[in-house]
């Protein structure tokens, strides 16, 4: 994730550098009749006041480094790496970085009537999304894995990858209309610290009471605002983050599991095999023998 986290780093700093306004850049991934995949690197910071936007098409972002926050339909919700960015069309919205600078996202846009035609063939009940945000789940975890390979470079199939998030995302955002109470801004702000430290070195020693000092918050009270902002516990967020760290050294280089699995954080091979597994449904070699993909 180093690696996908440096381009957005190097904005930010040339920015700090050169100054002039914040800005986010769209490099075209892939398109074709309906669909389209950008790779949108953002170097807005915490002087930059957001702006309203209104999606055009239907939005779905993967959010492959760093953190904002989205506010969208009377919510504000912390974006973090694994979890998804949802845009209907006509929806207005704002993105900004209160607390830290830069982010960096996988964009999916559908044209209406592609997406409607997706969801039909899909059975799923709803032809838009009923929530603003979908947080980092473990059913998404082997697409979005795929998606960030791809960012940093390994071959993959974006048309095939577009059909499957779009389906998939519409599948498990049904039911999820409740939407969660926004925490104060400066709650926000001490759990985003946290997520950012965790994303730096999500393979080091991350103790639940080390985090909820880093947050200057009781570990009670960090632990609920922790969850109630990302969706999921410290452990859950920091396991994630090493089972995304390792996908992506699987497929980008020949390096021992053993290895792998001693990077990432994990005590023994069979300790990383089992979270592996649990995570993407396969073992790690086969995950880096088919890019993600289960074995049948």
């Amino acid at each position: 994730m180093a690696k996908i986290a440096a381009e957005f780093e190097k904005a930010v700093a040339r920015r700090a550098a050169h100054g002039g306004p914040g800005r986010a850049s769209a490099r075209l991934l892939a398109d074709g009749p309906g669909w389209r995949v950008s790779d949108i690197v953002c170097d807005h910071g915490p002087q930059d006041h957001p702006f309203e936007e209104q999606h055009s098409q239907v939005a779905i972002a993967v959010v492959a480094a760093g953190s904002f926050q989205y506010r969208s339909e009377g919510s504000c919700d912390l974006m973090t790496p694994g979890s998804l960015l949802l845009g209907n069309p006509g929806q207005c919205f704002e993105c900004s970085h209160h607390h830290c600078a830069g982010d960096r996202c996988i964009s999916f846009q559908y044209a209406v009537a592609y997406f409607e035609q997706v969801a039909a063939d899909a059975g799923a009940s709803a032809r838009e999304f009923p929530v603003p945000r979908l947080s980092p789940v473990r059913e998404l975890s082997v697409l979005i894995s795929r998606a960030c390979a791809g960012l940093a470079g390994s071959e993959v199939s974006w048309e095939e990858l577009s059909l499957q998030l779009a389906a998939r995302t519409l599948t498990l955002v049904v039911g999820h209309g409740r939407k969660a109470l926004a925490a104060p801004s400066s709650t926000a702000a001490r759990i985003t610290r946290v997520v950012r430290r965790i994303e730096r070195n999500p393979n080091s020693r991350l103790a639940l009471a080390d985090l909820a000092q880093e947050a200057r918050l009781s570990p009670y009270h960090f632990l609920r605002a922790f969850q109630q902002l990302t969706g999921m516990t410290p452990h859950q967020y920091v396991v994630r983050s090493r089972l995304r760290e390792a996908a992506l050294q699987l497929t980008a280089g020949r390096a021992k599991v053993l290895d792998i699995a001693l990077d990432s954080g994990f005590g023994d091979v069979s300790n990383f095999n089992r979270a592996f597994r649990a995570e993407f449904d396969v073992s790690p070699r086969s995950y880096r023998a088919g890019v993600g993909r289960p074995e049948t």
